[in-house]
């Protein structure tokens, strides 16, 4: 059986899809599946795919027919994946060398543990910027999930048979979607963190943080709201709170100062 199905939704990144998947192919375990699919790519993304799988056997090249946005490419790779483990490597980021090597001697030494993520070191064009660290343990994530998410999706490593259990990812999310999987998959499993930098994440101003940061966070407090209400986790004053200034943020705080405010903040594990 296939041990790591390694999956990477692409649309329009012909820029950056050769290093994303450069990154995978180099990684110290090198026994896995890779399913790349193009979403309806209008640039050269799906030629560079092709380029690349016609000279690596692991990799699956898939063309969707219509665009299924990341949401309903998640879900299609989930089910066309062979792997005991998924790996998300997204199509701008850059896996470290050890990822999915260390990610994976965790899981298997962790069986409790359903989704494990690590740092991400943020970078754009002008070179090497912050650092975003998150806990190491299922309670200190816990107890921070209704102001951070617990996991970084990009950077996560999860037990196939968790998204067998908990369903898809919900496709009336969109662009927050990781947020609620991560909700559903901690109700039955616990979270973790490798205490490294395991993704390359990039910043670039055609990421949806910058182009639909209100759509994310009003579907994000939706989200909370949800989860708190069904009583598996606990939502504390200091919670309540943060959500309250977070909401009222969003008509009076402008794009860019809340994503510069908002990454000093989180990067500097304030919240």
């Amino acid at each position: 059986m296939i041990k790591i199905s390694v999956i990477t939704p692409a649309y329009n990144v012909e820029k950056y899809i050769g290093s994303a998947i450069d990154s995978i192919l180099t990684q110290t375990f090198q026994e896995f599946e890779f399913i790349i699919i193009d979403d309806c790519s209008t640039d050269r993304t799906w030629d560079i795919i092709r380029e690349y799988s016609a000279k690596d056997s692991r990799i699956k090249a898939i063309k969707n027919e219509k665009n299924l946005g990341i949401a309903g490419n998640r879900n299609k790779g989930v089910h066309l994946a062979q792997g005991e483990y998924i790996v998300w490597q997204d199509a701008d980021d850059i896996s470290m060398p050890t990822r999915i090597e260390k990610q994976l001697r965790y899981m298997e030494s962790h069986p409790a543990v359903g989704i494990v993520g690590g740092f991400l070191h943020f970078f754009d064009n002008n070179g090497e910027k912050d650092f975003r660290k998150y806990d190491a343990g299922d309670s200190n994530l816990r107890r921070k999930i209704f102001r951070c998410s617990p996991v970084a999706q990009p950077a996560a490593m999860i037990r196939k048979k968790c998204l067998d259990d908990v369903g898809e990812y919900d496709l009336k999310y969109p662009p927050a979607e990781d947020l609620d999987i991560s909700f559903r998959i901690g109700e039955r499993y616990q979270f973790a963190n490798l205490q490294e930098v395991v993704v390359k994440y990039r910043e670039h101003p055609n990421s949806a943080t910058f182009t639909r940061l209100k759509k994310i966070e009003l579907s994000t407090l939706e989200i909370r709201k949800k989860y708190a209400e069904r009583g598996k986790y606990k939502m504390l004053w200091i919670d309540k709170i943060y959500n309250t200034l977070q909401f009222i943020s969003i008509y009076v705080v402008p794009v860019k100062m809340k994503i510069w405010l908002f990454n000093k903040i989180r990067n500097s594990n304030k919240i």
